[in-house]
Formats: structure tokens, sequence, C-alpha cells
């Protein structure tokens, strides 16, 4: 189903409600700043309040971007592994870009008590902790990638994906074992997700990253919509599958593996969005399946993060909790609504 106006009305819809949400997601939390005072510190102006504009442009601004680039990666990753696969189950991680990161995280978290204490403090900070999740991450990508080249059968490399998984979780489960309390628990708390405490570097560093996988999926929009009927039909159409699948395993890996590197494994977003933008517009067509997830996933990723930081009260929930919590009860009411998957 294509119907033109029937995108463009519901595209300015979801633009707009993209907007209000990040005025949403800066003005609550446990201090609500008004709407007005948010608006007057992005724009430059001066907020009635020091400690509003304080906390506008030094957490809540970056946290809200962050949510948005995000939502924005995990979902499309997850639109890209799905068609490639032809898997409604296939989502961001099932390369095993998500355990290879928190391994390198486990190394670091879990065996620092055996390194010397200079060396294991340098680690231990968030940029270790980065660095750490970014080496674990890529590594697994050099093997899928080294894989992918000698596997014609995309299944196979699924499976090979899955594998890697499997071993890193593995390796996870021995060093947690020989682990103390305190090591379990700052691996349990990077785990959970957490959107916030991103300096302004390191987010220009993720918006790049972002940026370029991004740009790598829109490239692949025509090889995904031949992908839909099959591979032997899209190579019969002329599509080099090999050099394809190589740049839709390329754009999945880094924005899968920059995000859990800054944000810890976010759950549910890159499985159910894809699909939720499928049921709202009723199409297979990845140029509009590419902004529409765009879209969706972004503020998706603002709601959940309105509702962790549980508006009114000092607490904050973990990020991962939420999204599943609010995620799979919505996509299975989606689902039982329009029967089928788009």
């Amino acid at each position: 189903m294509n119907n033109p106006k029937r995108n463009t009305i519901l595209f300015s819809l979801l633009f707009l409600g993209l907007i209000v949400l990040f005025f949403v997601n800066i003005s609550l939390g446990s201090i609500t700043i008004p709407f007005k005072e948010v608006y007057t510190s992005l724009t430059g102006g001066q907020s009635s309040k020091s400690t509003w504009e304080y906390i506008i442009i030094n957490y809540r601004l970056p946290k809200a971007i962050t949510a948005v680039l995000v939502g924005m990666g995990l979902s499309i990753s997850g639109l890209l592994m799905q068609t490639l696969f032809r898997n409604p189950l296939a989502g961001p991680y099932v390369l095993g870009l998500s355990s290879g990161a928190s391994l390198g995280v486990a190394f670091v978290i879990l065996g620092a008590s055996v390194l010397p204490s200079i060396l294991s403090g340098i680690l231990l900070s968030p940029y270790g902790i980065v660095l750490a999740s970014t080496l674990g991450s890529t590594t697994v990508l050099l093997l899928v990638l080294l894989v992918s080249q000698r596997l014609r059968d995309t299944m196979a490399i699924l499976i090979v994906g899955l594998m890697f998984g499997s071993f890193t979780s593995a390796v996870v489960g021995v060093l947690t074992y020989f682990s103390s309390a305190e090591q379990l628990q700052k691996f349990t708390f990077w785990s959970m997700g957490n959107l916030g405490n991103l300096s302004w570097s390191s987010i220009l560093i993720l918006s790049i990253c972002v940026l370029l996988g991004l740009f790598l999926s829109l490239l692949s929009i025509k090889p995904l919509n031949a992908l839909l009927l099959g591979e032997n039909y899209a190579k019969s159409m002329g599509l080099n599958f090999n050099k394809a699948r190589l740049i839709i395993i390329l754009a999945t890996s880094i924005l899968a593996g920059s995000i859990t590197a800054y944000a810890g494994p976010i759950a549910f977003i890159g499985l159910a969005v894809p699909h939720i933008a499928k049921l709202v517009f009723q199409t297979s067509n990845h140029t509009v399946l590419f902004w529409s997830t765009l879209l969706f996933g972004a503020a998706i990723m603002l709601i959940c993060d309105v509702v962790s930081q549980m508006p009114g009260m000092e607490i904050t929930l973990p990020i991962n909790a939420i999204t599943s919590i609010l995620g799979a009860p919505v996509v299975i009411w989606l689902l039982v609504r329009k029967r089928s998957f788009k």
C-alpha cells in the first residue's frame, strides 16, 4: 500500500510529535522546568533561574540528543537486519556485536582486580569502558566481515553471528563467576543501559558514527527493496549482492557498535520499531520505511527516557527495563490488531 497523501500527513504528525517529545523530555525530571524556560535556554536566551539553565544545557539536553541518536541508530540497524535475513525476529545485535561489547567491558570491570591499581583506574574510567566496549564490538565486526566474505549463504552468517554471541556470553559467564559483588554490580549497571553522563565530546563522536551508519543505510535502500523478493531475484535485477550485503552489515555494525559503546546494550528498540513503522505506514517500501523508522525510533526512545526519569521523583529507572516494559505490550497490541506483519 502506497498512499502519498496519507504518508505526508503521517510524516508531518510524526515530525511534530518528535519535536514536542524533545521539549517534554528536557522539561520533565526530578525538577519540572516550564516549556517557556526550556525554549529560552535552547535558543540562547537567559533563563529566569540559573539552576534551570545549568540543568538544561549540561544534563538534559545531552541526554535528549543521546536518546534521539540511540533511537534512530538502533531502529535503522534493526530494519536492515530484518530485511537482509528476511527474519522478523532479527535485531541490531543479531551479529553478536552486543556480546562482543559486553565481553570487552567484562574484561575491564570483572578483570580489573588482577591488574595494577594505576592501570585498573584508567580502564575503569568512563573512557576506558567505552574503549573496551568499542574494541569488543569491533573485534566481532571484523570476524563477521571476514566470515561473510567466505560464506555465500546469508542465513549462515546469521548462525555465525549467533555463535559469536553464545561464545562471548559464555566467557562473560566465566568472568562473572569469579568476580566480587562490587564488580558484578558495576557490570550489571552498565548492561542496563544509560543515556546520561555523556560529555559533549562523546556525543560528537557518537553523532559522527551514527550519521555515517545512517548514510550507508540510505545507500542501501534500493538493494533492500530488491532483497524483499529474495536473493535470487535481487541478483537477476543486476544487484551486486555481496557488495550490498557487506555495506548493510557494515552500516549495522557501526550503528549498533558505537551505540553500545556509549549507551550500553539497549533492548527492544531495534527489534520492535521497524515493525511499528511497517504497521502504521502499511508499506514494505524502504524509501518510506527508512524515514518512518528513523522518526519512530527517536520518538519512542524519548518517551522511554521520560518514563525512566520518573518525573517529580528523585529516582531514575534503568532505560533497558523501560524500553521492554513499554515496548513489548505495544507491539503485541499492534500485531493482534493487524493480525500479521506487513
